[in-house]
């Protein structure tokens, strides 16, 4: 019975002290806990040779073809794309590859309610505009 309650206290004793170590949950946890800050640049080489041919050959150029409109936002830009299946299913493999070799991006896709546009939103960090604008001739 004593080793039992001496295994016991011990345990509650290793636990107190593993909390109290750890970061209290209204603490913020420090930039390297939280994310890791890549830089603007395109690694391609992220992709599989296919994956990549089919990102930058196929995908890319359908999509801007596709694009029906685009607008600036404080912190990046949000395209406009016909909202049916194929451009949808386009969209979300085109983002899928996209966030491989481009993980600076924050990247989105809604629709609008009653029938309304396909948005994809490009935006992250200061800096993304100047990277979007150089990346698509703007």
């Amino acid at each position: 019975m004593n080793i039992l309650f001496l295994a016991v206290i011990s345990l509650s004793a290793i636990c107190l002290a593993t909390l109290n170590a750890s970061p209290r949950q209204d603490q913020a946890p420090s930039l390297s806990q939280t994310e890791h800050v890549s830089p603007f640049a395109c690694n391609a080489f992220a992709l599989s040779p296919e994956v990549r041919k089919r990102h930058f050959e196929e995908l890319g150029p359908a999509l801007l073809k596709l694009k029906k409109s685009m607008r600036e936002l404080p912190d990046g830009y949000e395209l406009e794309f016909p909202a049916d299946n194929k451009t949808y299913q386009l969209l979300t493999e085109w983002a899928f590859q996209e966030r491989l070799c481009c993980p600076f991006f924050d990247i989105e896709l809604r629709l609008e309610r009653e029938n309304g546009p396909l948005w994809l939103r490009l935006a992250g960090r200061p800096g993304i505009k100047e990277f979007i604008k150089m990346e698509l001739g703007i």
